[in-house]
Order: C-alpha cells, then sequence, then structure tokens
C-alpha cells in the first residue's frame, strides 16, 4: 500500500508540474529518489517484521518459561505439603510411642540401667560358678586321694596299727601313741618303725616337688597323773615326739621340705580323758594332708 501512495504521489507531482517546466533531469532525479525512498522503507519494515518475530520468540520463550517456573512452584508447594504431612505423622507417631513407653513403665534410661546391673550380676555369677567349680575339682580330687590313702593302708588299718580319717577337713593319717612311744618318752619304739616305712612310702609317692603337697605332723598326748620327770610339760613331750617321727619319715626319703612337726600336748583331745580307752585315743600321731594352693579358698569379696 505504501508503494501505491509512493507512485500516485509522484504521478501527482508529475501531472502539476508544467510540462513544459519539467526537465528530464529533474525528472530522473525525482524518480530516483522516489525509488530509494521506497528501497530504505522496505527494508524498515523488513527489519520491523524481523523485530516483531523476534519479539514473539521471546515472548513465547517468556511464557514457556512461566508456565514452567508456575509448574514447579506447584511441585515445590506439593513436595512442601508431603514433608509437612510426613513430619507430623512421624511427630505423632513419635508423641504415640513415648506414651507407650511411659504406660509400660519402660524408661530407656532404666532399661540401660538394668541391662548393666544384670550384666554385672551374670559376670558375677560365672566367676562364682568357676570358684565352685574348682572346688568341687578340688573335693573330687581330695576324695581321691583318700580312697588310694584307705586302700594303701588297709592292711596296717586291719592290724588296728593305723587309721585313715577325715578331721577338721582334711585327710588325716593317724597312728597311736603307745605303738611309736613308750610312756613319757620321745624315742621311737622299734614296733613303730614298720608302720611309719609305710607311711613313708605312701608320702614319697604323694608329695613329689611338682605337686607342692605337704605334711602336718602332730603329735598329742593325754594329761598324766603324775608328769615325768624328765619332761617339763605335755606340750615339750608332744613337740619332742613330733620332731622324731618327721626326723624318721626324712630318713626313709621323704622330702623335708614336705613335712611341719606341731605339738598339741594334751589339748587337742578326740575323747574324753575319764578312761583308759579315751587316754589311749588321745596319746597319738596324726599325720594330716594340707590342702595345695589350687584346693585353698579364696576370700570373701569385701562387702
Amino acid at each position: 500500500m505504501s508503494r501505491t501512495v509512493i507512485r500516485l504521489g509522484t504521478l501527482v507531482l508529475v501531472s502539476l508540474l508544467p510540462v513544459s517546466c519539467v526537465s528530464k533531469v529533474h525528472y530522473d532525479r525525482c524518480v530516483s529518489d522516489a525509488a530509494a525512498a521506497q528501497v530504505q522503507d522496505e527494508a524498515r519494515q523488513k527489519e520491523a517484521r524481523t523485530r516483531l518475530h523476534d519479539l514473539e520468540l521471546a515472548l513465547a520463550d517468556a511464557q514457556a518459561a512461566t508456565q514452567d517456573r508456575d509448574s514447579k512452584l506447584s511441585e515445590l508447594s506439593t513436595a512442601d505439603h508431603n514433608l509437612q504431612t510426613r513430619l507430623d505423622e512421624a511427630t505423632a507417631m513419635n508423641e504415640q510411642l513415648r506414651g507407650e513407653l511411659q504406660r509400660l513403665g519402660k524408661d530407656v534410661d532404666k532399661i540401660l540401667s538394668e541391662r548393666g546391673t544384670l550384666s554385672k550380676a551374670l559376670e558375677d555369677a560365672k566367676s562364682r560358678l568357676d570358684e565352685l567349680r574348682k572346688a568341687q575339682a578340688a573335693a573330687e580330687a581330695r576324695a581321691a586321694l583318700f580312697r588310694d590313702f584307705a586302700r594303701r593302708f588297709k592292711p596296717l588299718a586291719d592290724a588296728g596299727q593305723v587309721r585313715v580319717d577325715g578331721r577338721r577337713g582334711q585327710l588325716v593319717m593317724i597312728v597311736s601313741g603307745d605303738l611309736l612311744f613308750e610312756a613319757g618318752r620321745s624315742d621311737l619304739r622299734a614296733a613303730g618303725r614298720g608302720a611309719l616305712m609305710e607311711i613313708a612310702h605312701a608320702l614319697q609317692t604323694t608329695s613329689p616337688g611338682s605337686s607342692g603337697r605337704r605334711f602336718l605332723v602332730t603329735a598329742s598326748v593325754d594329761p598324766p597323773d603324775v608328769k615325768p620327770r624328765h619332761v617339763k610339760s605335755t606340750w615339750e613331750l608332744s613337740a619332742a615326739r613330733a620332731v622324731a617321727v618327721v626326723e624318721y619319715l626324712v630318713s626313709l626319703g621323704v622330702p623335708a621340705t614336705s613335712l611341719t612337726a606341731a605339738g598339741a600336748g594334751a589339748f587337742d583331745p578326740v575323747a574324753p580323758n575319764d578312761s583308759a580307752d579315751g587316754r589311749a585315743k588321745n596319746r597319738r600321731i596324726e599325720i594330716a594332708l594340707l590342702p595345695s594352693s589350687e584346693e585353698v579358698l579364696p576370700a570373701a569379696p569385701a562387702k
């Protein structure tokens, strides 16, 4: 349309001019200017259309970005709502569990404390059980040793010379004092040496240096109506008799480190002294098997 307007303007301009007054040169210049103006106008129109197209594309991109933003905002809003819902559900569940724990009285700290107490009690019980097992094993070993000694000394026991017994929780070999000593004396009689030889053989097989077995040789006497003139007291007489027995056992090969001598005087009776039979029982030599280090019970725990 603008091109048609330009052409009509040119024709009007040409028609208005007198034919005789317009030169060819001037006419050609006017036509040239009109053509140049037309070209510029077409160029501006093209540039305008291009800018309009670019603006339409930019607008389309902006609208797409806006839609994408709105979509993401909607998604974020939905996600936020879901998170809030989950948080509310978790909080409600937590409160429910807390209430349940309180209702049952199962406080976490209390449970942990009780668990620690039970664990300590279990450890103590295991330790005590181990001690009892060791004590049981030691008791079984002592019982086996008792049976072995009873078997070894059965001939002497049948002859009434040696008796194997248990006293104060210890294995004790009891020899009559009248068999070993004359009244009021501390030197061994020949008749009693045979019994001590059998005892020495048993002690040698029971008390090797590696086992740590020890024996306590204790002599006891009865309180005589008239004290022998050559001794000052029953302590002295019983101690001398115990030493005599120990020295003789050592001479037969029993390790001296496994023997201890002791005199009980007349103060460890096993029978009343109001009869001859009772006084005879009190005149005796006891050879007691002392417990080994493994058989000694541990000290009681401090309270």
